[in-house]
């Protein structure tokens, strides 16, 4: 999902998010549009590190598979009655290029980590901050318009006024399902497969269901990332990729004027309770 905007203020003035006066004052441009201040510089590092992180899990964990493209559940694998097998990847997509198994889990061992590393930065400095209750927290007025909020995605419905500067409740829920599940089956059926790991307490296998399991639990985990990885990006470009790509590299964000929405063109939704005159 596309990140929404600014941290939002502790109160809110109708159904419009009001301007945070906090590390960065906003800045007024032409055409009633509004520049405000977006990620703090903790937030836009880490995010561009994960990128990097991601992309090479993701490269060598195919090399890994492609090594054995059969998943199975259980103990053991069941040769002649797989539960999935994934088709040939293409070299271009692996790291290292070419068939290299040994090669492939030292990249994706050493990537692993930075990922988990700068994932507990981020967290960190989100909860001492505040930032993970303000942004990712949904309220009960959140949970309450979880409906409308459905609907409003299915008609490509994506507010570029000052209902930008938060997140909706889609993207709370969704960020939140990633950081609290998703992320923490990944790394505990990574580690579960690690024979380093289970010298020390091979418990995890067992609580996975064996080595077959963990191992199809960890793919499954990594084809939600990459959903949620092409959702995001395609996200990004339809709300404005290079409003988008600025706020996560210069911490800046152009809030459009009242009633603007996302879209090949920039359109006009209709006025709701609240927004300015």
């Amino acid at each position: 999902m596309t990140d929404a905007a600014a941290d939002p203020p502790p109160e809110a003035v109708g159904s419009v998010p009001q301007p945070v006066v906090g590390e960065r004052a906003d800045r007024l441009l032409p055409g009633g549009r509004t520049d405000t201040w977006r990620h703090p510089l903790p937030v836009r590092i880490t995010h561009w590190i994960n990128v990097a992180a991601v992309v090479v899990l993701l490269m060598s964990g195919l090399n890994i598979l492609a090594a054995h493209p059969h998943l199975y559940w259980g103990l053991s694998s069941t040769f002649a009655d797989p539960w999935l097998s994934t088709p040939r990847v293409p070299n271009w997509l692996l790291i290292p290029q070419g068939r290299n198994l040994a090669e492939a889990r030292n990249w994706h061992f050493l990537f692993a980590w930075v990922f988990v590393i700068n994932g507990l930065i981020y967290l960190v400095w989100a909860l001492v901050s505040g930032r993970f209750k303000r942004r990712l927290a949904p309220s009960g007025r959140d949970l309450r318009g979880f409906w409308p909020s459905v609907k409003e995605h299915a008609r490509f419905h994506f507010p570029t006024d000052d209902h930008a500067r938060t997140y909706n409740v889609i993207q709370k829920l969704t960020y939140l399902a990633m950081v609290l599940v998703v992320l923490p089956l990944m790394l505990v059926t990574g580690l579960s497969m690690s024979p380093a790991f289970n010298a020390i307490g091979g418990v995890l296998l067992e609580i996975m269901g064996g080595r077959q399991s963990a191992r199809t639990l960890h793919f499954i985990s990594a084809g939600l990332i990459v959903a949620f990885i092409v959702v995001h990006v395609g996200l990004v470009i339809w709300t404005g990729f290079f409003n988008n790509m600025r706020s996560m590299i210069t911490g800046w964000f152009v809030i459009q004027p009242p009633g603007s929405t996302a879209g090949p063109k920039l359109g006009r939704r209709p006025p709701e309770e609240g927004d300015a005159p």
